[in-house]
C-alpha cells in the first residue's frame, strides 16, 4: 500500500456527521450544503437531456458550448478573461479540481502554505503527493491572512509551491476586500508560487462585492469555482478550474486520469444555470443573510463571539469564556444531551480550538431550536458549576 495514502485519516467532520444522524430528530447545523433545491429550470434542462439520449463521453475538459457559458458567466460576474478553448477545466466538483490541480503542480519535497483554520481536505492532498503542508494560524488576525504573516511564512519556508486560499472561507466565513487582496498578492509576485483559489462560495458574500483573486494576479492564480454553493447542485458534482493556458493542459491531463470526463447530464444541467440562471443565487443569498443575522443575534446573546460573517453560510463562534474551551468535549455532550449537531473547530485545524462552525444553511425553524438548545445546554452547565462551586 502507498504509504502516503495509509496516513490520510478519516475526516472528523464525516465521521462526527454519521454519528448524527444515527440520532433520531436531532437538529443538524453541520451540514455545508443549501437546504434549497436546484431550480427547476435547471433539473428540467437535465431531463431533456436524458430524453434527447444525450448520455455518451464527452471531451475530457467539458463541452465546449459548455465552457464557452462558463467564460461569459464569469466575466459578467467578475470580470474575469478565461479563453474556453485553453483555460477552463470541468471538474468532478472543486474536490476534484484541488486534487487535479495539487497532483498536476506538486513534486515529493515541496510545501503547500494552508492558512488555517481551513477546510479538511487541503492538507491531505498536499501529503498525498509528498508535499508537507505548512499551516498558518489566522485566529490572532480575525481568520484572515496578513501580507506581514505572509511574507514571513515564505522567508522561513523556502519550498512553498502553492499558497491555497479559499474565500469567502470554510469554515470561518470572513472573506477579503479587493485592498486585501491587493495586499497579499503584492507579496506573492514575488515568489515562484501558484494561488489556488478555491472561491466556490463568491456568489454568497455579504458585505462587500466579491473580488477574484484571479482578477488580482491572473498569471499565477487557479481559480477553482462552480455551482454547488450557488445553485444549491452539491450533488450534481459540478466545478471548473480556470488559469493560465500551461498549467491548465496539465490539470487537464490528471482530471482525465481520474474522471475520463464528468457526465453529460451534469454538463447540460451547467450549461443550464450559466446560461440562465445568473439570478437563481440572489433568491438564496436573500434568506441566507436573514438566517444568518438570525444566528449570530443568537449566539450573541449566548456570550460567543464570531467574527465578522462576511459569506459563505457558517458562523465560527467562540465559546464564551466561562465555559470549558474543549470544543470536541463540548460537541460530543452537546450531541448526546441535547441532541444538536455542531461541529468541534479543532477539526478544521490550527486555531481552530475552543471554536465551534455552525452552518445556517438550514431552515429558521431548526436555527431557533438551536439556540433554543444551546440555552439550554448551557444553563445546565452554569447550574453544574454553581453546585461543584
Amino acid at each position: 500500500m502507498k504509504p502516503s495514502v495509509v496516513a490520510i485519516k478519516q475526516q472528523e467532520i464525516f465521521k462526527f456527521n454519521a454519528r448524527a444522524k444515527k440520532i433520531p430528530g436531532a437538529v443538524n447545523m453541520t451540514v455545508g450544503e443549501p437546504n434549497f433545491h436546484t431550480p427547476e429550470h435547471i433539473k428540467q434542462a437535465a431531463i431533456r437531456a436524458i430524453e434527447d439520449d444525450h448520455t455518451h463521453y464527452t471531451v475530457p475538459e467539458g463541452d465546449h458550448e459548455l465552457l464557452g457559458a462558463v467564460a461569459n458567466y464569469l466575466h459578467d460576474k467578475y470580470g474575469l478573461n478565461y479563453d474556453p478553448e485553453t483555460q477552463i477545466v470541468a471538474t468532478t466538483g472543486v474536490t476534484e479540481g484541488v486534487f487535479s490541480a495539487f497532483n498536476a503542480i506538486l513534486q515529493a519535497g515541496d510545501e503547500v502554505l494552508i492558512p488555517s483554520p481551513s477546510f479538511t481536505i487541503y492538507g491531505p492532498d498536499a501529503d498525498f503527493n509528498g508535499a508537507a503542508p505548512v499551516y498558518l494560524d489566522t485566529s490572532k488576525t480575525g481568520f484572515k491572512v496578513t501580507p506581514e504573516a505572509l511574507a514571513e511564512v515564505f522567508r522561513t519556508n523556502p519550498r512553498i509551491k502553492i499558497f491555497l486560499l479559499n474565500y469567502p472561507s470554510n469554515p470561518t466565513g470572513v472573506s477579503y476586500t479587493e485592498d486585501e487582496l491587493q495586499a497579499l498578492a503584492d507579496v506573492l509576485k514575488q515568489h515562484d508560487v501558484f494561488v489556488i483559489s478555491d472561491e466556490i462560495y463568491s456568489e454568497l458574500t455579504y458585505s462587500f462585492k466579491h473580488v477574484s483573486f484571479g482578477n488580482i494576479l491572473p498569471e499565477q492564480t487557479i481559480l477553482l469555482n462552480g455551482l454547488s454553493k450557488s445553485h444549491a447542485m452539491t450533488g450534481w458534482r459540478f466545478g471548473v478550474v480556470c488559469g493560465p493556458a500551461e498549467v491548465i493542459s496539465q490539470i487537464n491531463k490528471i482530471h482525465e486520469l481520474a474522471t475520463t470526463s464528468i457526465t453529460s447530464i451534469t454538463q447540460y444541467a451547467a450549461l443550464e444555470a450559466y446560461t440562465n440562471g445568473y439570478n437563481d443565487p440572489a433568491v438564496m443569498k436573500e434568506q441566507y443573510q436573514v438566517r444568518r443575522d438570525a444566528l449570530y443575534e443568537g449566539l450573541k446573546e449566548l456570550g460567543f463571539k464570531c467574527p465578522t460573517p462576511d459569506g459563505a453560510f457558517y458562523l465560527f463562534a467562540k465559546i464564551p469564556e466561562d465555559y470549558e474551551q474543549d470544543d470536541v468535549k463540548f460537541a460530543n455532550e452537546l450531541l448526546d444531551e441535547e441532541h444538536l449537531a455542531i461541529l468541534p473547530g479543532s477539526f478544521f485545524g490550527i486555531g481552530g480550538e475552543g471554536h465551534l462552525r455552525f452552518s445556517y444553511a438550514a431552515s429558521m425553524e431548526s436555527i431557533n431550536a438551536c439556540i433554543e438548545k444551546l440555552h439550554s445546554f448551557l444553563g445546565s452547565r452554569k447550574k453544574l458549576a454553581n453546585i461543584e462551586g
